[in-house]
């Protein structure tokens, strides 16, 4: 354990000075590459923000209209049916869309149900299980401005729901 400590606290400036030395030997001014380096990623950052602005945009409006509650509800006895706790389908739907939105609906479920609770345990496998497909979409192929997504979108949504019907079955599985 003492050695971990010691390794992960002088792992980064052993990097910085690893880069800084194959510079030195390569001749390579290393600050000024470092400057342009930071210009490319501010400009990538620019380019980038009305993507990022429109998804939290329809995120907030989704999450703040009562819509995902409203759908939840309307939906209730169909997940009752699948042995779905309805209480994480907002989380299933926000999930492929936010990482923060889905992280504070886990916390919520977490806080009223425990994390041992079948509900918490789904959410927490969902959470772990799935990823922001949509968010990854929106941020890599506008960061180099593809604008044909072609199959990437319905293979990460069908990844996702994947994960998320695995989640079910796993956790009901070990929850007997």
């Amino acid at each position: 354990m003492a050695l971990i400590t010691v390794l992960s606290s002088w792992l980064i400036p052993l990097f910085v000075a690893s880069v800084l030395l194959a510079g030195g030997i390569k001749r390579v001014a290393v600050f000024d590459e470092f400057i342009e380096g930071s210009k490319e990623g501010l400009h990538t950052t620019l380019r980038l923000l009305p993507y990022l602005v429109s998804m939290l945009v329809a995120i907030e409006i989704l999450s703040a209209s009562g819509a995902l509650d409203a759908l939840t509800g309307v939906l209730a006895p169909f997940l009752a049916w699948l042995k779905w706790p309805a209480e994480t389908f907002p989380l299933a739907l926000l999930r492929p869309m936010s990482n923060s939105g889905a992280m504070a609906i886990t916390a919520d479920i977490l806080n009223r149900f425990g994390p041992d609770s079948y509900i918490g345990m789904v959410a927490s496998t969902m959470q772990g299980s799935t990823d922001t497909t949509l968010f990854i979409i929106t941020v890599y192929y506008g960061a180099v401005g593809i604008k044909k997504i072609r199959h990437s979108l319905w293979a990460g949504l069908i990844a996702d729901a994947a994960a998320m019907l695995a989640s079910l079955i796993f956790c009901r599985l070990l929850m007997g």
